[in-house]
């Protein structure tokens, strides 16, 4: 690990900046929003915007990355994500506020893409698997680390806005600084979402799911405490331990994925879930035990993404899952889109505590849908599946592929799970 960090402290420590300026906007919105006066349904809009705008950048930003090079892209999308930050307090409007979020996600995927492929050229066969997994560990620091700065100011000012700005600018030049020579950059074409969902039907609709629950944690969490009294402090505390729950978890949920048929573990992390946000919803719990039931639902639903791309991957070759993580992440991405406005509409139904109750019915489908998909073919050999690989909800195909290339580097002699027949039906194609 300390090779790694010697070589890649640069890229590293510019994304984890990158990571604390767009964790510290997320709760900012939400509650300036609450100060602005803004409905949940508006501020559903513009968290949703958010991943829209994030969706694209995924499909277009590499064709950018082609045609004027790394640097350029890298440095024109990351001065407007600076630029966006101080525009937000400016422009104390909710549609506005809606087109600069489409555009800041679209810049950061653009970012991420680029800081992703540097990441992955820098590393080594024997590094790969390392540099990425540090790289996760920052993002989710990044996060973390966003909503202690948050109790800095006030969010009806601008000094909390200033500060990521200034951290998103400071965090290009270590990164521009360091770097080695762009390389070339290609993409895989992903594979049809038709010929997904006939190999793992669990896998797509599991990451539909997953999407839909995390842009509501991401995007929502914020809105959900303006609307239920909660203070800065107490906020900034409750998503900070989502991420902590996300973080500590995915190793254990990985070791014990490597070990079991894995749709027995889906089934069991979703019940567990929606266990822990119903109660969430149906009772009063206090603070100090929402905080735990905050820790237990980012401990569910991020390694849940790690999960369901191991499970997907089990049913690939080794020469289809960089393919495939491409129809993996436009699935999420779809699902990420509709979160935040399914869990406002449900909030003006029932209250804040919809936000905890909208998660609970997607753990609630996704948990009697991998029961289900048990019933439709016998478990794959764990001596013949794949390796766990952690990956964070945040990281763009690139990083996914990267991942998906260092396990397979790491087990090359691993045997190939057999294709499904082409003319046989989902039901009976794929677990």
């Amino acid at each position: 690990m300390i090779a790694v960090l010697q070589k890649s402290w640069a890229l590293l420590l510019g994304i984890g900046l990158l990571m604390v300026g767009n964790g510290m906007q997320g709760t900012l919105l939400g509650l300036r929003g609450g100060i602005e006066g803004f409905t949940t349904f508006q501020m559903s809009l513009v968290m949703s915007a958010y991943f829209l705008g994030f969706l694209g950048g995924s499909r277009l930003a590499p064709e950018l990355i082609r045609r004027v090079g790394h640097v350029r892209v890298f440095a024109a999308l990351g001065s407007l994500v600076s630029a966006i930050l101080i525009v937000y307090p400016a422009v104390p409007d909710w549609t506005a506020w809606t087109v600069l979020r489409v555009l800041m996600g679209f810049c950061l995927s653009g970012v991420y893409v680029t800081a992703e492929s540097w990441l992955n050229n820098s590393a080594t066969n024997e590094t790969r698997g390392l540099t990425l997994s540090a790289y996760m560990i920052v993002q989710m620091l990044g996060i973390i680390t966003a909503q202690g700065l948050v109790n800095l100011g006030s969010a009806g000012g601008y000094l909390l806005f200033v500060i990521p700005s200034v951290l998103v600018s400071v965090a290009f030049t270590p990164i521009l600084l360091s770097i080695s020579p762009a390389p070339m950059f290609g993409t895989t074409k992903p594979m049809s979402i038709r010929a997904l969902f006939h190999i793992s039907p669990l896998g797509c609709v599991g990451m539909l799911f997953n999407g839909a629950m995390f842009s509501a944690l991401f995007g929502m969490a914020a809105v959900w405490g303006v609307a239920a009294g909660l203070s800065v402090a107490e906020l900034s505390i409750f998503i900070a331990a989502i991420y902590v729950g996300g973080l500590i978890f995915q190793y254990p949920v990985g070791y014990v994925s490597d070990r079991i048929d894995r749709r027995r573990l889906i089934l069991g992390l979703s019940a567990f879930g929606a266990v822990v946000t119903f109660a969430a919803f149906a009772v009063d719990p206090g603070y100090g035990v929402l905080v735990v039931l905050a820790v237990a639902m980012g401990g569910v639903i991020n390694p849940l993404y790690s999960l369901i791309i191991a499970h997907t991957n089990d049913f690939l070759s080794a020469d289809d899952m960089a393919a495939a993580s491409g129809g993996l992440m436009f699935i999420n991405g779809l699902g990420a889109v509709t979160g935040p406005l399914v869990t406002a509409w449900i909030m003006g139904a029932v209250g804040p505590e919809g936000f905890f109750l909208f998660v609970s019915v997607l753990m609630v489908l996704l948990a009697g849908y991998a029961g289900w998909r048990m019933t439709r073919r016998a478990s794959v050999p764990v001596d013949a599946t794949g390796a766990f690989a952690t990956i964070a909800p945040t990281s763009t195909a690139v990083a996914v592929e990267a991942v998906i290339e260092a396990v397979t580097e790491a087990a090359p002699d691993a045997p190939a799970p057999d294709a499904p027949a082409p003319d046989a039906p989902a039901d009976d194609a794929a677990a």
